[in-house]
């Protein structure tokens, strides 16, 4: 095994991207809600990239990607990063630094429990968000990424494809945003006729427009080397994005009268999530069906949820990552082609419907044991430290009650 320069480069870079992600989430989710929580909002993002970065490296990275135990877990050989240098580990990327793909796959875990926080804003206790993200990042996302990507893992084994994280960030962080939206309950207001509207909607603008910007790290850079299945992941992905913009802005176009700018940035972000497990085995033109889908999907999903289901998560994370997710990962099994990407399958449409059924079994898996996992967690919290801040607090805002700031000063 031998390092290369170019491969190193983009990898590391991939992982500089991918970091960009979380800051920039902070700012999209922070648009969307009240003046008075935008800092808890953008705290939540903030927080979790210093939280999970060394959460990682303790103890998060050995138990997603050390050494296999019966297809479910890592051990604790790499804990505290043990063993993991300046040389290669042939068992993920050959021509890399073993630290570059540890930091790299970092980023991931870091984004990860930072989208689920949409679905609680502006209600829940900043004490329970610490508790509950450390517990689920240990709990349901090191699992989850061992099962799918990790030498060993069940899911990987038994053959289902996940190129950059449908299931491994979207539906895990989907799911169990529903869970936590669901056991929160519904914010003060969340009952009234004209609900209070995102409070900047340029700043929600410049967070999408950084998180496209930044997925080209997490999508490109899932290829672990500057190659040709780098550049096709971008091609797809930018596409995929375009088109999911393209039609959530033109569903609402359609239902409302007028094209609306928070639905072409949230139809990016929903292409983007589309397309993120498929990334690397599908065509330019299934990616343009893939975006269309999530589109259409993920626009559907958030009426759906608000005014048939009736539950309140707050900024659409299942309606988006969810749903987007779920797509993703099925349209993989539909559309993936083998002559794309030699480590991938052949999917439906290109005679193998195995694959399909394979990608079915690993979303409900997945779903499954999220919202199991996330149930029970949030229950322990709620049972000892409670999860909600008091009406009082809600009603004044996070940031003064929870931060003692303001964003904006009057």
């Amino acid at each position: 095994m031998e390092i290369n320069a170019g491969d190193t480069a983009w990898v590391l870079m991939s992982a500089a991207l991918v970091m960009l992600m979380t800051p920039a989430l902070g700012f999209f989710y922070g648009g969307l809600v009240q003046r008075k929580n935008v800092l808890s909002t953008i705290m939540h993002s903030a927080f979790i990239l210093a939280l999970i970065s060394v959460q990682w490296v303790l103890w998060g990275y050995t138990l997603a990607f050390g050494p296999d135990v019966g297809g479910i877990i890592g051990n604790l050989d790499w804990i505290g990063l043990q063993g993991v240098g300046q040389e290669p580990n042939g068992d993920y990327a050959a021509t890399i630094p073993h630290l570059a793909f540890m930091a790299f796959q970092m980023m991931f875990a870091v984004i990860t429990p930072a989208l689920i926080t949409g679905a609680f804003a502006e209600r829940k206790r900043f004490k329970a968000f610490v508790i509950f993200s450390l517990a689920w990042a240990t709990f349901v996302y090191a699992p989850v990424a061992h099962w799918v990507w990790a030498v060993g893992g069940w899911l990987r084994e038994f053959g289902a494809l996940d190129f950059a994280g449908g299931t491994v960030v979207h539906i895990t962080s989907g799911v169990s945003a529903l869970v936590a939206a669901r056991m929160l309950g519904r914010r003060v207001g969340f009952d009234k006729e004209q609900a209070d509207p995102p409070h900047d909607l340029t700043m929600t603008v410049l967070g999408a427009g950084l998180l496209w910007f930044g997925w080209f790290g997490f999508n490109a850079g899932s290829a672990l080397g500057a190659n040709g299945l780098a550049a096709h992941a971008l091609v797809v992905t930018h596409i995929a994005a375009a088109m999911g913009g393209l039609t959530w802005m033109t569903a609402s176009w359609l239902r409302h009268g007028r094209p609306s700018v928070l639905g072409m940035a949230a139809g990016a972000v929903a292409g983007l999530v589309g397309i993120t497990p498929a990334a690397g085995y599908v065509s330019v033109p299934a990616a343009i069906v893939i975006g269309f889908g999530a589109g259409v999907f993920c626009f559907f999903a958030v009426d759906l949820l608000k005014k048939v289901v009736r539950i309140d998560d707050a900024l659409d994370v299942f309606a988006v990552h969810g749903v987007g997710g779920i797509w993703g990962a099925l349209a993989t099994g539909l559309f993936a082609e083998k002559a794309i990407n030699e480590f991938g399958n052949d999917g439906l449409f290109f005679g193998n419907p195995e694959l399909l059924l394979k990608q079915i079994v690993a979303v409900a898996v997945v779903a499954g044991f999220a919202a199991v996992m996330t149930g029970a967690i949030l229950k322990a919290i709620d049972l000892t430290i409670g999860l909600r801040v008091p009406e009082e607090e809600e009603v004044l805002g996070l940031d003064s009650t929870q931060h003692g700031e303001l964003a904006y000063q009057l």
